[in-house]
């Protein structure tokens, strides 16, 4: 293991906020990386992978429920920057510990290890290759589905949450409630200055009725199997009433559609789901955490 190495703290008069600079005519997209294990020169081993997180990321947190149902706690690695950020992005501290693969104070060292000169999005979660020494990807639905699926002849899952039968559902699902859910619920959250943001509740409103009406005879999205449509959802579910409706600014919360409540209380019941779960790094100041600890029907 490499010698600890961390960032100073964080500091935004000295190097201000954390931004995407990206030119107008630039086509890349914003997450610039999007390697898959199995294919050329990335081979699926236990051991050779490691993953950069962030606990206040739903992104993050999909990858590693992810992980934890696909029984490779042991076979890919794992580590957390720290919670907040200025301009350098995100950072190792002592408040989670130091990278131990490589030993970086930042991670957008990573991102320069791979392309020198690196000028795009320093993010979360990131998938280090051990034996290339660079990142195979940041984009985190890529990333779960290979976690889900490329390991199986290494590991044991305890879910197969991307089963082939179930695959052209998940990805319709996620066509729908990403926009409308994991997207929307931050723009729901302006809807008083009207237009998109009113937009936006409205699409989010209709989703949750609908999602409820759903849930009234069905244990998870897709029947009695728990697949990635599922995690894509909760980790937007569990940040909703302490987020953007925080302030109860969209709806009265959760609690108002019963099914989907329960559903999600059954979720965290889980240790996958409750585990990964840290309320104090997305809470908004001042707001109350919901009972997800009751036990639902």
């Amino acid at each position: 293991m490499p010698l600890p190495r961390f960032a100073s703290p964080v500091d935004t008069v000295r190097f201000g906020e954390y931004r995407i600079h990206r030119r107008p005519d630039d086509p890349r997209p914003l997450l610039r990386f999007h390697g898959r294990i199995g294919g050329p020169g990335t081979a699926p081993a236990a051991g050779r992978y490691h993953l950069y997180g962030g606990h206040f990321c739903p992104w993050s947190q999909r990858v590693d429920i992810t992980r934890r149902l696909a029984g490779l706690t042991e076979v890919v690695s794992l580590s957390y920057v720290d919670d907040e950020r200025d301009g350098r992005g995100w950072a190792f501290r002592p408040s989670r510990g130091p990278d131990p693969v490589n030993g970086f104070a930042l991670l957008r060292e990573a991102f320069h290890a791979t392309e020198p000169g690196f000028d795009g999005h320093i993010s979360v979660p990131a998938l280090w290759d051990r034996e290339n020494r660079r990142l195979v990807s940041n984009d985190s639905d890529g990333i779960a589905v290979d976690l889900a699926t490329r390991f199986t002849g290494i590991a044991t899952p305890l879910v197969d949450t991307y089963p082939v039968s179930l695959r052209p559902e998940i990805e319709a699902l996620h066509g729908w409630l990403g926009p409308a859910v994991n997207n929307g619920a931050s723009f729901a959250a302006r809807h008083r200055a009207g237009g998109i943001a009113a937009a936006a509740r409205d699409a989010l409103l209709w989703t949750f009725r609908t999602l409820d009406r759903r849930l009234g005879d069905s244990r998870y999205l897709l029947g009695d199997v728990l697949t990635q449509a599922d995690i894509r959802l909760w980790v937007a579910l569990v940040r909703y009433d302490v987020g953007p409706n925080a302030t109860r600014v969209i709806d009265p919360g959760l609690g108002e559609y019963p099914n989907l409540w329960a559903y999600a209380r059954n979720l965290y019941r889980i240790p996958a789901f409750r585990d990964t779960t840290d309320f104090s790094t997305f809470t908004a100041p001042g707001a109350d955490v919901p009972d997800w600890g009751m036990v639902a029907a």
